[in-house]
C-alpha cells in the first residue's frame, strides 16, 4: 500500500488550539458611560477639585464666547469652538503633570489655556500670525494640530522617546470623533500598544465630523471598542461629566506612568456650536437636538453637584463669573491690537539649517517687499 492510500494520510496533524495573545475581556469598555455627578460615586469626589473644575469650565465657556465673537469682529480668522466640550478639555489640562506633553487639535485651544497657555498665543495660529504662537518646549504644549490625527503618531513617538530615555513624562493626545477615520489613528494606536507607550488617547466623541454624523463613520459599538483591536483597554465615560472625565484621565495617565502603556478614552459630549464660525449646522442637525444636550451642560451639572453639597453659592458663582469676565477682557484689548508682523519670520523655525530652497524663497519675498515699498514711496524720497 503506498503512502497516498493508507487511510488518513492526506489529513495534516492539527496545530495547538489558537490562543489570543492578549485577554481581551479587561480591555472592553463598559456598557454605559461612566458617570460621577448625579450618582452615588460624587459624595467622594475632592471638593476642592469640583471647585477648580467648575471655575474652569465657567472660565472656557467665556473663553470660547469672545474667541467667537472675534471672528465677528475680523480679528480671528477662524475659531472651532469646544463650548459644550468643557469639561474634556479642562479635565484633559488638570490630569496632567507639569513634565508631561499635551498633543491637542485645532478645537483644543481651550486645553493648551487651562494648562496655563496665554489665551492670545494659544489663538495666533487661528489669527493667521505665525506657524504656532507659543514655544512648546517651554509649555509642554505641542503645536495645534489642523489636519485629522497627525497629532497622535508625534504624541507617541514622543512617549516612546521618553520611555527609552527613561524619562518619566506621559503623553495625553486629544482627537476628534472624525479624526479616529483616519490612518494615523490606526498607526498611532497601533505602534503605541506595541511598544506599550505612556500615552493616552482621548477621543472627543462630539457627534459630529463637521457634518458627518458618527454613524456615518464606524459601525463599531462604541469608538472605545476599537481600542481592543490593537491591545489597549478603553474606557468610555460621560464627557460632560467633569467629574467623571477626570477620574478616567487620571486612572489612564498613571497607568501609562507606571509602564501599563496605553488607554484610550472615549468621551461621549456634543458640539454646541457649529463646527467653526464658517458653517452653517442648520443644514445637518436639529436645533431640537441641540437644545436636548442643554439640559446635559458640563456647566449645569456640575453647579447642580456643587450648590446641592453646600459647596457653592451665589457669591461664589459671582466670583467666578467675574474672573472669567476679567480674562475676556484682557483677551479682547489684546487681540484687538494690531500686531507687527515681519514675513520673513515665516521661514523661521522651519528647519534648524535653512534649505536652499526656503533661502531662494526668502529672499525672493524680500525682493517683492522692497519693490512693493519703492513703488509706495513719495517721489525723491529714499528708503
Amino acid at each position: 500500500m503506498t503512502v497516498m492510500e493508507q487511510r488518513d494520510a492526506h489529513r495534516p496533524v492539527p496545530p495547538p488550539a489558537w490562543q489570543p495573545r492578549t485577554d481581551p475581556a479587561p480591555l472592553l469598555p463598559d456598557a454605559l458611560p461612566h458617570r460621577v455627578l448625579g450618582t452615588g460615586a460624587a459624595a467622594g469626589a475632592d471638593p476642592a477639585l469640583l471647585r477648580r473644575l467648575y471655575a474652569e469650565l465657567v472660565r472656557g465657556r467665556r473663553y470660547n464666547a469672545q474667541a467667537t465673537a472675534l471672528t465677528k469682529q475680523g480679528r480671528l480668522a477662524v475659531y472651532p469652538s469646544s463650548t459644550g466640550q468643557e469639561a474634556c478639555e479642562v479635565a484633559a489640562a488638570l490630569v496632567l503633570e507639569e513634565r508631561d506633553w499635551l498633543f491637542p487639535s485645532y478645537r483644543d485651544t481651550l486645553a493648551a489655556v487651562a494648562r496655563g497657555l496665554d489665551p492670545v498665543q494659544a489663538l495666533t495660529l487661528l489669527r493667521g500670525d505665525w506657524h504656532t504662537g507659543y514655544d512648546p518646549r517651554e509649555h509642554r504644549v505641542a503645536p495645534l494640530s489642523t489636519p485629522l490625527a497627525t497629532q497622535l503618531p508625534h504624541a507617541v513617538g514622543l512617549a516612546h522617546a521618553a520611555r527609552l530615555k527613561g524619562d518619566d513624562v506621559v503623553a495625553l493626545a486629544l482627537v476628534g470623533d472624525g479624526g479616529t477615520s483616519e490612518g494615523d489613528f490606526h498607526e498611532a494606536l497601533n505602534f503605541a500598544a506595541v511598544w506599550r507607550a505612556p500615552v493616552v488617547f482621548l477621543v472627543q466623541n462630539n457627534g459630529f465630523a463637521i457634518s458627518v454624523p458618527l454613524a456615518r463613520q464606524t459601525a463599531a459599538p462604541s469608538l472605545a471598542h476599537k481600542a481592543v483591536g490593537y491591545g489597549m483597554p478603553g474606557r468610555l465615560v460621560d464627557g460632560n461629566d467633569a467629574a467623571a472625565v477626570h477620574e478616567v484621565l487620571a486612572e489612564a495617565v498613571a497607568h501609562a506612568r507606571a509602564g501599563g502603556g496605553p488607554t484610550l478614552v472615549e468621551a461621549v459630549t456634543y458640539r454646541m456650536d457649529a463646527h467653526t464660525n464658517a458653517d452653517d449646522d442648520r443644514r445637518y442637525r436639529e436645533s431640537s437636538e441641540v437644545e436636548a444636550w442643554r439640559a446635559h451642560d458640563p456647566i449645569l451639572l456640575l453647579e447642580r453637584e456643587l450648590t446641592a453639597r453646600g459647596l457653592l453659592d451665589e457669591d461664589g458663582m459671582r466670583a467666578v463669573r467675574e474672573e472669567a469676565e476679567e480674562m475676556a477682557a484682557d483677551l479682547r484689548e489684546r487681540m484687538n491690537q494690531d500686531p507687527e508682523l515681519d514675513p520673513g519670520e515665516l521661514f523661521a523655525h522651519v528647519y534648524a539649517e535653512p534649505t536652499p530652497q526656503l533661502l531662494e524663497q526668502r529672499a525672493q519675498l524680500r525682493a517683492e517687499l522692497d519693490a512693493e515699498a519703492d513703488h509706495h514711496a513719495p517721489e525723491g524720497t529714499a528708503r
